[in-house]
C-alpha cells in the first residue's frame, strides 16, 4: 500500500527519565503536554503581513496619487485620439473636393466657350464690312468702332471680360474700356459687399487664408495679361489668330498675397473661314471657389455634429473601460498595501466582455493569493510542530542522560539522541525539497514525457535491487510487474524527474507495505487526451475514512515491522503537488474481494496530456 505508516512507541527509557508520549502523527514523537494538540495551532494566527521597506516601493504612491488626481485618464484620451484622427482624416478626404472643382472648372469653359463662339459669330457678320485690299481686290475687313459696339451690348448681360484682338495683335476692344481710343475710361470691379456678420466674414477670411496657404494651384500658370496691351503677351490669343480654338485655366496673384483662378477661352473672329481678328474672353474663378466654399462649409457643419457625437460616444466608450478598469487597480492596490482582508475585489456580473473576466480573474487571485498564504502559514505551523517533536525528545534524553548511573542506560539514551538528530536531519531535508517545489514547477519548462518508458526504467532498477532467498538467505521481496499495452502513445507534457519522483513514491510506497514474495503492478492505458496509470499493491490496504488523509502533509501510518522516524510524511504530498502541478489528479481507493476482504491497495494517477 503506498501510503506513509507511522511506528508504535519506542521502547519506554529507564525509570524516571522522562519519556515522551508518541502518537500517529508524522511518524514523530510528541511529549505528554502536546499529545492531545492538533497539527495546527489551536488559535490560527493572523496572515503574514507585508511590510514596507524604506525604498521598498518608490513609484507605486505617487502611481496611485496620480489616478485620483485625473480628470481624463489615458485610457480615455486614446480613444478619442483615435476616433477622432478618424474621423478629420475623413474630413480632409471630404474637402479635398478636387474632382468636384474640375467639374465645376470644365462646365465654366464649356460656358464661356459658348459664349466665345456666339460673341465671335456675331462679330463676324455684323461687324464685317467690305473693303479693298493693297491689290484693289474686294476683301472683307472689321469694323473696329461697330465691334466695340457690339461687345459692349453683348457683354452686358455676362460677367466676363471680353476683348477682341486685330490680326496685327494690337487689342481693339475691351469690354472693360469705355469710349473711344482716345477717351478711355478703365471699368473695375469691386468685391462684393459684406453682410456685416463679422462671425461670416471671420470664418471666410480663415478659410482664403487656409486655402492661399495649402498648395493647391502652384501647377497653374501665371496670367500674364494683368495690364498687357498686345497678342504677343498672350499665347492663346496668338494661336487663336492663328484660327485655334484655346482654353485655359490661370492663377493670378494679388498685390494683397491671395492667389486667384482665372478661366480664359480664346476664338478666331471669321468670316468665310478669313481670320478678321481673336476674341479672349475671361472670368474669374470666383464663382467656382464660392461654390467649393460653400460645399467645404457644408461638410464642415456636419463634421462638427459628427463630432459631438463622436467625442461623446468616445467618452462613454471610454468611462465603461477606464473606469472600472481604474476601480480594479485601486481595489489592488488596497489588497496589496491594506490590513487584514477587508478589501474586496468589485465584481461587474452584468457585463459578459472582458473587463466582467478580468475581474473575476482578479478576485480569483486574491482568493488564490489568501490561500496560498493560509497554506504557507499552515505549513510553517507544521514544520515547528514537527520540528518540535524530535528537539523534544532530544532535550529529554539530555536532561536524562546526567541522572542515569549505568553505562546500558547511557548507551540507550545516546541512541536514542543520534535517532533524533537522524530525523530531525531527513525532516529538514524533505522540508527544503518541498519548499522548492513550487518555485521549481513554475520555473521549468514541459516536454514530451513516455510514461511507458519512465516505468519500464523503475522496473529494471527494481529487477537489479530486488532480494531473492538465494542472497545470503534473504527474505523473497516483492516484485513489480508492468501492464502496458502494446503500441499504445504514453506521451504526456511534464517535467520527467518530477514524475519520475512520484512514481517512485508511490512504489517505495507499495514495496513496503507488500507481502514478502507479492506483486506490486504498474498499469497505464491511453484515453482521449490523457493518459491513466494505476499502481495496486497486495498490501493491508488503507485504514477507513483515511483515503483523503493519506494525502496530507506529515501523515505517516507506517507498517509495526519498520522503525520509527524513518519518513517524514511528506512523500505522498508531494506526489500529489507534483500531479496537481501537472493538470491531473492523483486519488486511492482499497481493492476488494468478491466478499469484501481487502486484498491491496489502488493508487490512481490521470494525467493530461498536454
Amino acid at each position: 500500500m503506498a501510503v506513509e505508516l507511522r511506528a508504535e512507541p519506542r521502547s519506554p527509557l529507564p525509570a524516571g527519565t522522562g519519556k515522551a508520549k508518541t502518537a500517529r502523527n508524522g511518524g514523530t514523537a510528541k511529549p505528554a503536554d502536546d499529545a492531545a494538540r492538533p497539527s495546527a495551532p489551536a488559535t490560527p494566527a493572523k496572515p503574514p503581513q507585508p511590510v514596507a521597506q524604506p525604498g521598498a516601493d518608490t513609484g507605486a504612491e505617487p502611481r496611485a496619487r496620480r489616478r485620483h488626481r485625473r480628470a481624463l485618464s489615458p485610457l480615455t484620451l486614446r480613444i478619442l485620439a483615435v476616433n477622432v484622427l478618424a474621423l478629420l482624416l475623413l474630413m480632409a478626404g471630404l474637402l479635398y473636393l478636387g474632382q468636384y472643382q474640375e467639374r465645376l472648372i470644365q462646365a465654366e469653359l464649356e460656358t464661356l466657350t459658348t459664349e466665345a463662339r456666339i460673341f465671335a459669330g456675331a462679330l463676324g457678320e455684323g461687324a464685317v464690312q467690305p473693303s479693298y485690299d493693297e491689290f484693289n481686290e474686294p476683301a472683307q475687313t472689321m469694323s473696329f468702332e461697330l465691334a466695340r459696339q457690339m461687345i459692349r451690348r453683348l457683354v452686358e448681360t455676362t460677367d466676363t471680360r471680353t476683348r477682341l484682338f486685330a490680326p496685327s495683335g494690337e487689342v481693339v476692344a475691351d469690354s472693360r474700356v469705355l469710349g473711344g481710343p482716345k477717351a478711355q475710361v478703365q471699368i473695375e470691379e469691386l468685391p462684393p459687399l459684406r453682410d456685416g456678420n463679422r462671425l461670416t466674414e471671420l470664418g471666410i477670411a480663415v478659410y482664403d487664408w487656409v486655402v492661399n496657404t495649402v498648395p493647391g494651384r502652384e501647377h497653374l500658370p501665371v496670367y500674364p495679361g494683368l495690364g498687357a496691351r498686345s497678342a504677343e503677351q498672350f499665347p492663346d490669343v496668338k494661336q487663336a489668330l492663328a484660327g485655334e480654338l484655346v482654353r485655359s485655366v490661370w492663377r493670378v496673384e494679388r498685390p494683397d498675397g491671395r492667389m486667384e483662378m482665372l478661366l480664359t477661352v480664346a476664338l478666331p473672329v471669321q468670316r468665310y473661314k478669313q481670320v478678321l481678328g481673336a476674341v479672349y474672353i475671361s472670368r474669374a474663378g470666383t464663382e467656382i471657389d464660392r461654390a467649393v466654399r460653400q460645399q467645404r462649409l457644408d461638410i464642415l457643419k456636419l463634421f462638427g455634429a459628427v463630432l459631438g457625437v463622436t467625442v461623446l460616444l468616445s467618452l462613454y466608450l471610454a468611462s465603461t473601460i477606464a473606469r472600472p478598469v481604474r476601480r480594479l487597480a485601486e481595489a489592488a492596490d488596497a489588497v496589496r498595501h491594506g490590513h487584514g482582508r477587508e478589501a474586496e475585489i468589485p465584481e461587474f456580473p452584468h457585463r459578459h466582455d472582458e473587463i466582467g473576466d478580468l475581474s473575476v480573474s482578479l478576485k480569483a487571485m486574491t482568493e488564490a493569493l489568501w490561500a496560498r498564504m493560509d497554506a504557507i502559514e499552515r505549513f510553517a505551523a507544521d514544520v515547528a510542530h514537527e520540528i518540535k517533536n524530535p528537539l523534544t525528545s532530544m532535550r529529554s534524553a539530555v536532561e536524562t542522560v546526567r541522572r542515569v548511573k549505568t553505562d546500558e542506560q547511557r548507551e540507550r539514551l545516546l541512541a536514542i539522541i543520534h535517532h533524533d538528530v537522524q530525523r530531525l536531519d531527513r525532516l529538514i531535508s524533505d522540508i527544503s525539497n518541498a519548499s522548492r517545489l513550487d518555485a521549481e514547477l513554475s520555473r521549468a519548462k514541459a516536454a514530451p514525457v513516455d510514461v511507458g518508458k519512465l516505468l519500464g526504467m523503475l522496473k529494471d532498477i527494481q529487477d537489479a535491487t530486488r532480494s531473492t532467498p538465494g542472497d545470503g538467505g534473504a527474505p523473497d521481496s516483492p516484485r513489480l510487474e508492468l501492464d502496458l499495452p502494446a503500441g499504445a502513445d504514453l506521451t504526456v507534457a511534464g517535467l520527467e524527474g518530477r514524475l519520475t519522483q512520484v512514481f517512485q513514491n508511490l512504489l517505495s510506497n507499495a514495496l513496503s507495505f507488500s507481502p514478502p514474495g507479492g506483486v506490486v503492478t504498474f498499469a497505464a492505458r491511453a484515453e482521449p487526451g490523457r493518459v491513466v496509470v494505476t499502481c495496486a499493491d497486495q498490501g493491508p490496504g488503507i485504514p477507513e475514512g483515511k483515503l483523503a488523509a493519506i494525502f496530507d502533509r506529515f501523515y505517516s501510518e507506517r507498517p509495526k515491522t519498520e522503525a520509527f522516524g524513518g519518513h517524514s510524511g511528506l512523500g505522498l504530498s508531494i506526489s500529489k503537488q507534483i500531479v496537481e502541478a501537472h493538470g491531473g489528479s492523483i486519488r486511492a481507493e482499497n481493492l476488494k474481494a468478491p466478499d469484501g476482504t481487502v486484498t491491496g491497495a489502488l493508487f490512481t494517477v490521470d494525467l493530461p496530456r498536454g
